[in-house]
């Protein structure tokens, strides 16, 4: 079974919030520009579900499992609830709904790094 470093991946879970929350503020930024068309990021499961993990060798006659190489994250067209006449597709009560999750999977990933925290203290003190 593969070790799976937690606070790796809740690193890099919130980079990726932190790229979609810039990509929402962008397109309520740009809510009543014409044409412009609502961006977003793909799903986190999406970017987990590329990710390879790799054995390395640190040195001879060791064997390691390598971090996890996590591809850049890809931003795409979103498909928004309604496009209106000057052809712009941020609907923004939709952003607003995409905030409130980056804020609670933020959040999220605050508890579970500093209840893997408390563990590593609680081990390291026997």
């Amino acid at each position: 079974m593969p070790i799976v470093d937690v606070f790796k991946v809740v690193s890099r879970h919130n980079q990726w919030l932190s790229v979609r929350q810039s990509l929402v503020a962008g397109n309520v930024a740009n809510a009543n520009t014409p044409g412009f068309k609502a961006l977003d990021v793909a799903p986190f499961e999406k970017v987990l579900e590329n990710t390879s993990l790799e054995m390395s060798t640190p040195r001879p006659g060791h064997m390691n499992i390598g971090a996890p190489s996590v591809p850049a994250t890809d931003v795409k067209n979103d498909e928004g609830w309604e496009i209106t006449h000057s052809g712009n597709s941020v609907s923004l009560e939709q952003e607003l709904m995409k905030a409130g999750e980056v804020g609670r999977a933020y959040r999220l990933n605050t508890s579970v790094a500093k209840a893997f925290h408390r563990m590593l203290l609680a081990s390291t003190k026997g």
